[in-house]
């Protein structure tokens, strides 16, 4: 291989390695949680929400999306951190999972991070105790540690009932 054609593939490779650990970090409560940048369509600034009657108290109602109506769940109420206060660091993720669009409202939105192998770590057991399903790992970023949520399992769970489950 020529020294030409290892620059022109080294950029590649790194680059394909480096989408399928890229994670848009956000806040809830003191924490900061991650999710896989490719879930994600837009980022929005939270604004009037139409509320459902009977819905589960997570979803906070639905909007209209450019034609598309997306339910939207707070994040705070799912994850059990108390109430949650909107200020105008509040937004709302709008997701596509699963084919589905939703969105997600959260404190906020820190950045964009790319988390090599070294950076991750597996999630801790906790035996019956905490819920870690939807928890891929812990990423260390510096001294910032990242909760990492794999939230297509997490929207997909049969708790949340967005996502109709394929049944063989």
């Amino acid at each position: 291989m020529t020294q030409q054609q290892a620059a022109t593939t080294e950029p590649v490779n790194n680059y394909a390695s480096n989408m399928s650990n890229e994670f848009l970090t956000f806040r809830l409560g003191k924490e900061e949680y991650g999710m896989d940048i490719l879930k994600v369509q837009e980022i929005r600034g939270y604004d009037a929400i139409t509320q459902i009657a009977n819905a589960p108290e997570f979803i906070k109602g639905v909007v209209n999306l450019r034609g598309i109506i997306v339910p939207i769940i707070d994040m705070r109420i799912k994850f059990m951190l108390g109430n949650a206060e909107y200020d105008q660091f509040t937004v709302v993720i709008i997701l596509n999972v699963s084919g589905r669009v939703m969105g997600i409202v959260v404190d906020g939105v820190s950045d964009v991070i790319s988390l090599g192998m070294d950076q991750m770590r597996p999630t801790p057991e906790f035996g019956s105790v905490i819920d870690t399903e939807y928890i891929m790992g812990l990423g260390t970023v510096e001294d910032r540690m990242l909760i990492l949520i794999d939230i297509e399992k997490l929207m997909s769970s049969t708790d949340m009932g967005l996502i109709d489950q394929v049944i063989n």
